[in-house]
């Protein structure tokens, strides 16, 4: 058995981790030299998990046709804004291999679409798509900290298999048959944590959070419903479950955007510091045009683009979603 991750970041590395801890044949298809160089020598990838020691059999490779040869597998674990470009770039190394697990938690900006949907797209019939979702923080997994997850797709017996390759006695995978729901449910919540971390920034206390977590859901639920979401799926680990751990947690990339920019400092500032992709960003531009699309009212996140891209205070903004008119709590 050999399993191909696309991806030398947190994720993935913590992806491959967990396979090569099982005795399972991993390689990590990364792009810079000092990623491949540092896991293959020193076993520790010093720039986005630094500390953590990988299993002895994990390799990295910089070599397409090294990374698929013989591989049973695919998990995707790159920003959704490269995932059209890489696929580009691979998919003739790849063919014939049936598993593809996308662990993006992103939107394309340009086609508005979910991984799920593009690698769907572009993928023969033949091939089983499964989408990775839930309240995961890469550095935890890592460590081998207690973490529940969910592994959607569209054939119970093929989940099943999946589900029984990527689990682990600290690793617990629930299935899903709602691959679309836990991808967007995944995607949309990174909106919510930024208006959480911009809450925290601002020093509005806990019952505020609590509020925009709550709030944030609805507008999760309602977008992602009409784009074919269950709704069960918003309620569960892919949905709540992240949508927790992202607002409130400080490994969170967009939580901490969104606190920083609570504190004052300047969008382009807070990214050139991130090692790594903040979706929400991102996201952020899509879901304003996607709720547009379905006539939909998305008042944090229409406030999160504004404080985003058109560089409202986020004081405004907070007076703003107060200042609106009174309704029935499960009002559209």
């Amino acid at each position: 058995m050999k399993v191909t991750v696309i991806g030398g970041g947190s994720w993935g590395t913590a992806l491959g981790k967990i396979l090569s801890g099982k005795g399972i044949k991993t390689y990590l298809l990364v792009r810079r030299e000092t990623v491949y160089l540092a896991i293959n020598r020193e076993k520790e990838n010093p720039f986005y998990l630094p500390g953590i020691k990988l299993p002895e059999n994990l390799r990295a490779t910089l070599d397409p046709e090294e990374a698929f040869k013989n591989s049973k597998v695919v998990i995707w674990a790159i920003p959704s804004y490269a995932l059209i470009k890489t696929f580009n770039e691979l998919s003739r190394y790849f063919q014939g291999i049936k598993y593809h697990i996308s662990g993006i938690k992103g939107i394309d900006l340009e086609e508005k679409k979910a991984p799920f949907w593009l690698l769907k797209e572009r993928l023969t019939k033949e091939v089983q798509i499964f989408v990775l979702g839930g309240p995961s923080f890469a550095r935890e997994v890592a460590r081998e900290l207690p973490t529940a997850v969910v592994l959607a797709g569209e054939r119970e017996e093929e989940t099943k298999k999946m589900q029984e390759l990527l689990a682990t006695s600290y690793f617990r995978v629930y299935r899903s048959d709602d691959p679309v729901g836990v991808e967007l449910a995944g995607a949309f919540k990174n909106i919510i944590a930024i208006a959480s971390g911009i809450s925290d920034g601002l020093n509005l206390g806990l019952n505020a959070r609590a509020a925009l977590i709550t709030r944030g859901l609805i507008e999760i639920i309602r977008l992602g419903t009409k784009m074919g979401g269950n709704i069960h799926t918003f309620y569960g680990l892919a949905g709540m479950g992240d949508l927790v751990l992202t607002c409130t947690g400080n490994l969170s990339r967009n939580y901490q955007v969104g606190y920083r920019l609570g504190r004052g400092e300047k969008l382009e500032d807070i990214l050139s510091d991130l090692r790594q992709v903040a979706e929400g960003v991102k996201t952020a531009k899509v879901v304003k045009s996607l709720a547009k699309d379905f006539n939909l009212e998305m008042p944090i996140c229409e406030e999160v683009y504004k404080v985003l891209y058109e560089k409202e205070k986020p004081e405004i903004s907070l007076k703003r979603l107060l200042s609106r008119s009174l309704k029935k709590e499960f009002e559209v």
